[in-house]
């Protein structure tokens, strides 16, 4: 039985990215990689790996998962969240949430502690308090930022669409030294939507899906057009016919913008360990660790390498 060599993806959101905010982003997802891929160096479970570098993403203002989310219409923030286990097929979501810091580690309670897949809003709630999850109060989880935009969104010429292209839900895939695949994703949402949106994230299939014969994917760009062709499964299902994670991912997205118009990125490990980080919009923040070597970027054909201590090195120092 020969070990696997553990890989570990992140993105942190696809569609643009702010010049101001580009560096903040690359730090973030490449903090988040490192995290997950020191999980995974020490024989740790692909599942770990992928909940602790969404948890450092949810808890860095820069993206639009836990603090640092998107408000509502209301101006209120509800997140969604999910994580699968490749191994049998086990997933947990929550969707609709407010007032915890991390979403993601809801979803994985959901998936380990009840028979069920997901839960929303008011039973996602009780269900946190039955599970010791402490409150957050709202108001830390809203950066300036956020707020400024609700504002913006809120007057009469405004056209919320246009904002929607900086959406930031932050996403893992990994595969551990077991051979065992996961992925998980998390994200405030869309700016200025409705009470009670659902988007993709919390949605099997469409917004992450993980499966040890085939690999994992976690997605992220426009909600409902990762919904409406169930963009994770659709692209493992072009591995399973034999594609490439890189040709997968392309054949994919080209067919969720010729087909509905929706632009998005996706992050994308295979069963024996090969990557792709690959995007429609603009932009996507992404970083993987592999052998360790650390890549990065956020624009198209762009793709930074560093070692995996020269990168903790300058970490410790701060970017």
């Amino acid at each position: 039985f020969s070990r696997m060599k553990p890989v570990i993806v992140v993105h942190g959101g696809a569609g643009r990215i702010f010049k101001e905010r580009e560096e903040g982003s690359r730090a973030g997802v490449v903090r988040a990689a490192l995290r997950g891929y020191g999980i995974l160096k020490q024989g740790g479970s692909a599942l770990d790996a992928v909940e602790e570098a969404v948890r450092s993403m949810e808890d860095d203002p820069h993206f639009n998962a836990g603090c640092g989310s998107v408000l509502n219409e209301k101006g209120e923030v509800e997140m969604d969240a999910i994580i699968m286990d490749g191994k049998n097929l086990d997933s947990g979501a929550v969707s609709a949430v407010k007032c915890i810091a991390n979403p993601i580690k809801l979803a994985r309670l959901v998936m380990e502690k009840t028979k069920h897949m997901l839960l929303t809003d008011h039973g996602a709630h009780l269900f946190a308090q039955a599970m010791g999850i402490p409150e957050t109060p709202e108001e830390r989880l809203i950066t300036e930022r956020s707020r400024e935009r609700w504002k913006k969104n809120l007057e009469p010429d405004s056209n919320p669409e246009e904002f929607q292209k900086d959406l930031g839900t932050v996403g893992a895939v990994a595969i551990d030294s077991e051979g065992n695949v996961a992925c998980a994703t998390s994200t405030g949402g869309l700016s200025n939507k409705l009470i009670g949106r659902v988007g993709d994230t919390a949605c099997i299939g469409s917004g992450g899906y993980a499966d040890n014969r085939s690999g994992a994917t976690s997605t992220t760009g426009h909600g409902e057009s990762i919904m409406k062709v169930v963009l994770a499964r659709l692209i493992l299902y072009h591995m399973e016919q034999g594609m490439s994670p890189e040709m997968a991912a392309d054949t994919a997205l080209d067919y969720m913008k010729t087909r509905v118009g929706g632009l998005g990125g996706v992050i994308v490990v295979n069963s024996s360990g090969e990557w792709a980080a690959r995007f429609s919009t603009k932009q996507m923040s992404w970083a993987t660790v592999k052998d360790d070597q650390l890549h990065y970027g956020i624009y198209a054909g762009e793709r930074h390498t560093k070692s995996v201590d020269e990168a903790l090195a300058s970490e410790s120092e701060g970017f």
